[in-house]
């Protein structure tokens, strides 16, 4: 039993990482670097919240924005192991890779921005799509990070693992900032903040164009504003938060190999110069917190307007040889929910403890629609659905220091799905009720020799489209019968894991880990979505490195290797399609407050099987991107960042899968297909701090 006869501990550990997530500066992130990945749990959480894995941790937005990168989610690259690409137009969610998982655009990796969700569930063009393009990456106050279902706040999406992204609520200077770069690059970014009334405002706002390397230019225009009042600290205090973020984007998607070696098109050509998208998103958001004798009370609640106009065509002539195969996904929804929970903080059996409940709940009321299209013109209806999706969960978590050298965490996790589909075919409308409860456990030994040993357990799960809950028929044929989805799938997890500190400011974790699914989430090619498919097991390896050499000097690796293989027996062969077997980065970092600074980063993303029998594979992509620049004592700074140093002729995305091509047979032709990386790239970037 948890009594409080233990006095309220302010959570020392954590406050000082949201000093340093707030201060941005070279030594504070210095400071992080030492301190390595470990510890604390970014917002509100206890000091006992350091039980967590040999896989889990916190980087500062520092440490992230000191990254020289291609787009904002990959900003996400910096969760070791993680890959984050893209296979479209620049306004379309990235593309996810995490211990041997196809993560298509978010399907089992829950993404979390300043407290609201980013991945959508019953979206147009794939379960659990998180658009990470309205992400302001010099916004980042700290990036919290989880692998496996072994975590009681985690709940959808999040079986490989869970990031939380938060913001800053005031900056130490103001910022204006341009940026310049090939293929019509250019960005404008603006933040400021001041004190009013009793708390501060934050107010921030961002302007981008892109045409990219293709043949036919990308035209990305976006526009990104966000604005926050807020008062006090994250353990007292609340703020609220207005964010609005609108983009539209012509896309090269990907193209098959043999309409370049014939000569068709060139390596960044298309064939269908119409594809392409808009999407918007508007919210409002807010989160409170108190500490009081028992412990700390914190409260979140946000609202969310998004739409998307999404017009892909991956097949070509195959369905229609006359107008193409192009189809138009609408996704037009409002989403709201929030979560409560009190931390008490006490002893168990005279030792310190903390014990964590909370309650989350999320509604999304959508509309979620298909149809044919030519030249972004109407040719017919495939689908045109209503769909109400409720889900709630409760949440506990008990953590408890026994001695000097063990500490356990034992949390339970239950979630309770609501869907409601009105369809423009009857017989696939209906309604459907699911739930899950999953267990969660952790145990960490030590520190002997600054060492410490962990041990994770826990269930996860993923929700399917509503949409495939309810369908009896195929909306494109009434003719034919669909099989009925689940709409939770459950995962199971293990991980075993060490991590060593024994030499000064160097930070090595080593990972073993395993995670059953009973049922795939894949890309389908023909109809551009995620599908159910087999169950399947994933067994690996991570290697995670950090040394802070000096406090301007850093280094970094990683090295992930994962078999992924579906579990039952089948003769078209046991390969996850997509599934990497190898990522692996590396990194160096160095700057002061006041002078030089620059970074070089190596990304290596291995060769995957691309269908069962592991006849058809992709080829590995090794990129090199690196920053240098100067400090200004007057607060000016100047930054050139070359992206793919070595002109890679790689490869972002490859699929394999039948696709036409005028001419071709009518049943057409199995081939891979691919997106490539872009070429050479130099950015300039002129910065003000005052």
């Amino acid at each position: 039993m948890l009594s409080s006869s233990v006095a309220v501990a302010a959570p020392a550990e954590q406050a000082t990482l949201a000093e340093i997530a707030v201060a941005g500066d070279a030594g504070a992130a210095a400071a992080a670097a030492d301190s390595g990945y470990v510890g604390g749990t970014l917002g509100i959480g206890g000091p006992l919240r350091t039980v967590d894995a040999a896989s889990a941790g916190i980087v500062t937005g520092a440490q992230l924005n000191a990254r020289p990168v291609t787009r904002p989610g990959e900003v996400l690259e910096a969760v070791p192991g993680l890959i984050v690409t893209q296979h479209s137009g620049e306004g379309k969610a990235n593309q996810f890779f995490l211990r041997g998982f196809n993560l298509d655009h978010g399907t089992d990796i829950a993404i979390d921005v300043d407290g609201m969700p980013v991945n959508m569930r019953t979206h147009a063009h794939g379960q659990g799509y998180a658009d990470l393009n309205f992400l302001i990456p010099e916004l980042i106050g700290a990036l919290e990070f989880h692998k496996g279902p072994y975590f009681a706040r985690d709940g959808d999406f999040a079986s490989a693992g869970s990031v939380r992204i938060g913001y800053l609520d005031t900056v130490e200077k103001n910022l204006a900032q341009l940026s310049l770069g090939s293929f019509g690059y250019k960005r404008a970014l603006g933040i400021a903040s001041a004190p009013l009334g009793e708390g501060h405002l934050l107010v921030a706002g961002e302007a981008q164009v892109y045409d990219g390397p293709w043949d036919v230019p990308d035209r990305l225009g976006k526009l990104n504003g966000v604005i926050r009042y807020s008062q006090g600290t994250q353990t007292d205090g609340f703020s609220l938060t207005g964010m609005a973020y609108w983009a539209k984007w012509s896309a090269t998607n990907q193209i098959p190999e043999r309409a370049v070696a014939q000569g068709l098109i060139g390596r960044y050509g298309t064939l269908n110069p119409t594809d392409g998208g808009d999407t918007g998103r508007f919210s409002l958001s807010g989160r409170w917190s108190q500490t009081d004798e028992t412990g700390v009370t914190k409260a979140s609640a946000y609202v969310i307007r998004y739409q998307m106009n999404l017009f892909n065509d991956f097949t070509y002539f195959l369905n229609n040889p006359i107008d193409g195969d192009q189809f138009h996904q609408l996704d037009q929804r409002v989403l709201g929910g929030g979560e409560v929970a009190h931390i008490f903080q006490g002893d168990v059996l005279g030792r310190p403890a903390e014990l964590e409940v909370g309650v989350q709940t999320r509604t999304d009321r959508i509309r979620v629609g298909l149809f044919n299209t030519a030249n972004r013109g109407f040719l017919s209806g495939v689908l045109d659905d209503r769909v109400l999706e409720s889900s709630a969960a409760f949440y506990l978590d008990t953590r408890v220091k026994w001695t000097d050298w063990l500490r356990t965490s034992i949390g339970l996790r239950a979630d309770g799905y609501y869907a409601d589909v009105r369809s423009d075919t009857p017989a696939n409308s209906g309604k459907a009720r699911d739930g899950i409860v999953n267990p969660k456990l952790g145990l960490v030994l030590g520190p002997w020799a600054d060492t410490e040993l962990y041990v994770n357990y826990g269930g996860g799960f993923h929700s399917n489209d509503a949409r495939g809950v309810t369908a009896t028929v195929d909306p494109t044929s009434p003719l034919f019968n669909v099989v009925r989805a689940p709409l939770v799938v459950p995962s199971t997890g293990y991980e075993f894991g060490i991590r060593n500190r024994s030499i000064a400011g160097l930070e090595t974790s080593l990972a073993w880990f395993q995670l059953d699914f009973a049922s795939e989430n894949l890309f389908a090619g023909d109809t551009g979505t995620t599908e159910p498919s087999r169950p399947t097991r994933r067994l690996g390896v991570e290697w995670t490195n950090r040394y802070a050499v000096t406090s301007s000097l850093t280094l970094e690796g990683d090295l992930t290797i994962t078999n992924a293989r579906f579990t039952d027996p089948d003769p078209v062969g046991r390969r996850v399609p997509e599934a990497p077997h190898v990522i692996g980065s590396a990194g160096i970092t160095y700057g002061e407050p006041l002078g030089w600074f620059a970074s070089l980063r190596f990304r290596y993303f291995g060769a995957r099987p691309l269908i069962e029998d592991d006849s058809v594979r992709s080829k590995p992509t090794a990129l090199l991107n690196g920053r240098a620049g100067y400090t200004f004592e007057s607060g000016m700074s100047l930054a050139l960042d070359i992206l793919n140093l070595t002109n890679a002729k790689a490869d972002q995305i490859t699929y394999a899968y039948v696709s036409r091509l005028p001419g071709e047979p009518a049943g057409g032709v199995f081939d891979r297909v691919f997106h490539p990386v872009e070429p050479t790239a130099v950015r300039l970037t002129l910065a003000s701090k005052f």
